[in-house]
């Protein structure tokens, strides 16, 4: 498509404006845009890719329920027997549950219940549009999840990252509230997210989505795997990127249901953090469960030394765990051991 255009506009500049008069360079241009036109209409409609057997283990293993009508992914394992312990996991922007698959079964060694769910508009789940989605509105689906399995009057390990730390922030807040249906938190565990919008530094492709308005439509129906593989790259450790076929998983869950489409939608969530910043910022700073951070250092999204540092002044309460220099965004994929243990440490310790 773009060679096509090129190749035009070069042969405008050699026939200067006579190709207003030409009727054969006319001529020509519409036999461009009659061979563009269908280029560009099936460039738009790529089938998603298939997916990889890992992944497609992946949902077979998994479940759905519905919340007011829209379909919800979820994983639910049972891992050690006799032990009252459940752990939810919350997963981060723009993947699903599946960044959780490298410290799965170790969480099954240690845990009775080990949960994780796609959040709405992401991974398996459905992805309606138009839809106002919002971190309230996921915060209810996990509490939703939780009724579903029977498990709305047990005490939860909530272990989060980047867009699940804000979800879980919502979580508790409701939790301090101590409003009646609400989830019973345990203990809780950030990792890399972007808990205070002063000291978040959103990619670029976000912030253009984000904010494109008009033009948001038109990025995320030409947004394919290498635009997409070049955006996430970055976030990654140096010797922690992810092979090519895992960035294909992951292309495969959002291009899942055409979840490409709504992540202009999605990336509302960081307006909200910066609206509702007194309200989830203030539920963790009043925080008296057991918490803890685990640290990638080399995030771009959340960079050292700024963000530890208004982190420990906001939540002196809080332990940390920082994993080695070269770990970034995405912890748990790029160092599993080091995070499991990280989570095991702080675990085991109240």
């Amino acid at each position: 498509m773009v060679f096509l255009v090129s190749v035009a506009w070069l042969k405008c500049r050699e026939r200067g404006s006579r190709w207003l008069q030409g009727p054969r360079m006319r001529e020509w241009w519409v036999q461009v845009g009659l061979l563009a036109v269908p280029l560009l209409a099936a460039y738009l409609h790529i089938p998603p890719p298939q997916l990889s057997p890992a992944l497609h283990s992946w949902k077979s293993s998994g479940k759905f329920f519905t919340y007011k009508g829209l379909r919800i992914f979820y994983q639910d394992s049972v891992g050690v027997v006799g032990s009252p312990e459940i752990v939810v996991l919350l997963h981060g922007f723009p993947t699903s549950s599946y960044d959780w698959y490298k410290i799965w079964e170790g969480l099954t060694l240690r845990f009775h219940r080990v949960i994780a769910l796609d959040f709405l508009g992401f991974g398996f789940s459905d992805k309606p549009r138009p839809h106002h989605y919002s971190i309230f509105e996921q915060a209810s689906i996990v509490e939703a999840l939780l009724r579903h399995l029977g498990l709305q009057n047990r005490r939860i390990n909530l272990l989060s990252h980047d867009y699940g730390d804000t979800v879980a922030q919502e979580l508790l807040y409701r939790f301090k509230q101590n409003r009646s249906g609400r989830l019973t938190i345990k203990s809780l565990c950030l990792s890399n997210g972007g808990i205070f919008p002063e000291t978040h530094r959103p990619l670029l492709l976000q912030k253009l989505l984000k904010d494109g308005g008009v033009l948001s439509p038109i990025l995320t129906r030409l947004m394919n795997f290498f635009v997409f593989s070049r955006g996430l790259t970055p976030v990654f450790g140096p010797y922690t990127r992810p092979s090519e076929s895992e960035l294909w998983d992951m292309w495969a869950g959002i291009r899942n249901n055409d979840g490409n489409l709504v992540i202009d939608s999605l990336l509302q969530y960081i307006n909200q953090r910066k609206k509702f910043r007194r309200r989830w910022v203030g539920a963790l700073a009043s925080v008296t469960i057991p918490i803890h951070f685990i640290y990638g250092p080399l995030d771009p999204v959340n960079p050292y030394p700024e963000f530890l540092e208004l982190y420990r002044k906001t939540l002196p309460r809080s332990t940390v765990s920082i994993l080695d220099d070269h770990i970034s965004h995405y912890p748990q994929l790029e160092d599993p051991m080091g995070f499991l243990n990280a989570y095991m440490g702080f675990i085991n310790s109240f």
